[in-house]
């Protein structure tokens, strides 16, 4: 993503979304361990309490970041933490935003979120094989997923091939 020119993204947005991603999930720290570490599937009571998260940590990084100079990383973290499990049809959570609605920096996020679930242990699954992982991120490009952002994501997919094979 460092140059995506046929996005519009100047070089300080990708830096800025690359700063922004671990900030992610933060608003998990309100979600209660037992949900977090369930195996298996969560009851819609827990579905909810888990979707509550966006708004959470939205919240939170608001906070942090209010008095900070950057403007701009500001509001680029804030919605990468609002809004990156929307989904282009609009499934999505917390407001049910479709296409380009989603701002950009969620839609990255949303698909960097997904393949990171899709080829991590977690307590409820094992992980994926990236081939495995690969045929659901392409598969979702046009419906869950943006599908402006395939040729970056099918671009960058061997250096995530091996900064996940490092990690095991």
């Amino acid at each position: 993503m460092k140059n995506a020119p046929e996005l519009g993204l100047p070089p300080t947005f990708c830096e800025n979304i690359i700063k922004a991603a671990p900030m992610h999930a933060l608003g998990k720290i309100a979600v209660d361990d037992v949900i977090l570490r369930k195996p298996g599937r969560f009851t819609p009571e827990e579905c909810d309490q888990m979707k509550a998260h966006a708004a959470e940590v939205a919240r939170i990084v608001r906070e942090i970041w209010k008095a900070t100079d950057d403007q701009a990383f500001h509001h680029l973290v804030e919605n990468v933490a609002h809004y990156h499990h929307e989904r282009g049809d609009g499934s999505g959570y917390p407001e049910g935003l479709r296409g380009e609605e989603i701002p950009i920096e969620a839609r990255i996020m949303a698909v960097a979120d997904v393949y990171d679930a899709l080829v991590s242990k977690r307590a409820y699954k094992d992980k994926m094989s990236f081939e495995e992982a690969d045929a659901i991120i392409l598969q979702g490009m046009g419906r869950p997923f943006d599908p402006q952002l395939k040729p970056f994501y099918v671009a960058a997919r061997p250096r995530l091939e091996s900064y996940y094979s490092a990690l095991n």
